[in-house]
């Protein structure tokens, strides 16, 4: 029977070779644009180029900015995710689609919206001004809130998916037995969509590290203040290519090892463990 079960597995890992063709073809496209960075990089200058004050300011603001970004999706995503997955009301597709827009639009017409919305003379943010004399537009708070206003969808949908996928029957079960709706949801809804939750913060997170257009456009762009790692690239292509080389693979060398990293731990083993 053992033997059996293995043949079956062997086969069923087994694609066609159509398949691997097309899937090594994808592979190739994905690694090209890299392998041209990596070609072109000048590695001798990486220490002169990481050790500019600026550029060590930018990266520290993009890590700290990214990660409250990211806690923010977390703390009002989980509850949206849990409301599109669990609650059936009037309009929902349409609260659904207007939660992930930011994810498909091009991130410039985002910080447009943003700066109509919540600048100085934005329809909320003059009153923001008018009575409480703060505003978003071009400080630290408004890099996080562009970061956040692009990175929640990714989010939202990852744990939507999976409180839709997970058995609703232990939530039924606890409820019957008398517990509270807050206590289903910390204790039962999500640890058991952990690995979701976790696969949710790191997209997010890395979303609003590479976030550009919303910010440089909403927040502006003033050293030590709302210039982001990516703002420094991109300025940095304009004065000196070799700058901007080493900071993009900075960005993807930080990047890729996280998202590398946590897969196995927290987005669940695929090595076919468990049959």
């Amino acid at each position: 029977m053992i033997d059996t079960n293995r043949r079956a597995r062997r086969l069923r890992e087994r694609p066609p070779a159509g398949v691997v063709a097309l899937a090594l073809l994808a592979i190739v496209f994905f690694a090209l644009p890299f392998l041209g960075l990596l070609w072109k990089v000048p590695w001798s200058d990486v220490g002169r180029v990481l050790g500019k004050s600026e550029v060590r300011t930018a990266l520290w603001l993009s890590i700290r900015t990214s990660v409250a970004s990211a806690l923010l999706a977390g703390f009002f995503g989980i509850p949206l995710a849990w409301l599109l997955a669990r609650t059936n009301f009037p309009g929902r597709n349409f609260v659904r689609a207007l939660c992930t827009m930011s994810m498909v639009l091009p991130p410039v017409v985002g910080g447009v919206a943003l700066f109509f919305s919540f600048g100085r003379r934005g329809l909320f943010g003059q009153y923001l001004d008018q009575w409480f004399s703060f505003q978003l537009t071009f400080t630290v708070w408004g890099v996080i809130v562009a970061q956040t206003f692009v990175a929640m969808p990714f989010l939202v949908l990852t744990v939507e998916a999976a409180i839709r996928q997970a058995d609703a029957r232990y939530e039924d079960a606890a409820r019957t037995l008398g517990a509270t709706r807050s206590y289903v949801f910390r204790r039962i809804t999500l640890p058991a969509i952990r690995p979701a939750l976790l696969a949710g913060f790191v997209l997010a997170w890395a979303r609003a590290l590479g976030e550009f257009g919303a910010t440089i456009t909403f927040a502006g762009n003033f050293p030590g203040t709302t210039q982001t790692i990516s703002i420094a690239t991109f300025l940095a292509l304009e004065t000196d290519q070799r700058d901007a080389l080493v900071l993009s693979v900075v960005m993807i060398a930080t990047s890729f090892a996280v998202l590398l990293g946590l897969r196995d731990r927290w987005m669940g083993r695929t090595d076919g463990v468990g049959y």
